[in-house]
């Protein structure tokens, strides 16, 4: 029986490093993609004041 159980050592050893592998794997979270990065907002110099104004003349000329 002794000698079963040595026999036996190493294979357990190998199931117990590949669940534990393979759980750390499940675990994790999914990588961002290689073409995502950081976005950055783009202003429009006077932008404001120009939707400001159209919206500005659409209601003189409505009411």
């Amino acid at each position: 029986m002794a000698i079963v159980a040595i026999l036996l050592l190493p294979v357990v050893t190998m199931l117990l490093y590949g669940m534990d592998r393979t759980e750390d794997w499940l675990a994790r979270g999914p990588k961002p993609p290689r073409h995502a990065r950081a976005r950055h907002l783009r202003l429009i110099h006077g932008g404001r004041r120009q939707t400001a104004n159209a919206v500005d003349q659409g209601e003189t000329e409505a009411a």
